[in-house]
Formats: C-alpha cells, structure tokens, sequence
C-alpha cells in the first residue's frame, strides 16, 4: 500500500546550524504538493525556529535570498502541519503565543512514536 502520510522530526536541526535548516521544510513541502498529509515535529532546539525573528534572520547560506521562514511558510502553505514538543518548550521558556502562527499546536514524543509504528505514516528525522 501506498503510504500519504509523512511525519518529519526535526531533533538535529538548529538555528546555530542554519545550513541545515531549510532542508525539511523543502521536503515537507515537496510530500504536500504531492498531496501528502504532512506533519512536521519540532523538538530540541529546533523549537527556536518556531520563533518569528528567529526563522526570519536564519538563511541556510551566506547567499541564500530566502529565510528559513520564507521555506516554512512553503510547507503550511501546501497543507504542512507543524507542531512543538511542549517539553522543549518548556525548556525554552517559550509558550505556544510566542510561536509562529503556523505552528499548529503541541505533540510530544509519543505522538511521533505512534506515527513511526503506524503502517499508514512514513518518517524522516532531521
């Protein structure tokens, strides 16, 4: 069976490595358009991303003309859900209002776990 589900764990992704930062987003969006249900999971410091001035200021490169921000608004705009683990959050000492509007809501590591054993959902961890 075909899988149209994808969820994507950003654990290693961080803005003090924003080389590595524009990648998921451009996969999220590529799975969306190919009418993917797409769920992003942010977790570690990729929580900061999630921050406005934060995916604003970070480029994936010296000449990159786009923002992360700018890729990530690619993906919610394809149908990409993109939620916050509430306890990098927490250790953040961020709340969902700080956030991104795109930032759909919570999910913690479980839920990530319930999509990696389901048959129906594939996986990426950045």
């Amino acid at each position: 069976m075909h899988k149209q589900k994808l969820a994507l764990l950003l654990w290693s992704v961080s803005p003090a490595q924003p080389a590595l930062c524009a990648a998921p987003f451009v996969y999220a969006a590529a799975a969306a358009a190919m009418d993917c249900e797409v769920e992003v999971h942010f977790a570690g410091d990729a929580v900061r991303l999630l921050v406005p001035t934060v995916a604003a200021q970070t480029f994936s490169g010296a000449n990159a003309v786009r923002s992360v921000h700018d890729h990530m608004r690619d993906a919610t705009q394809l149908g990409a859900r993109f939620l916050v683990c509430s306890m990098a959050l927490h250790e953040r000492r961020l709340t969902l209002e700080d956030l991104l509007p795109e930032c759909t809501g919570a999910a913690g590591a479980t839920a990530f776990v319930v999509r990696s054993l389901s048959p129906d959902w594939a996986t990426l961890v950045f």
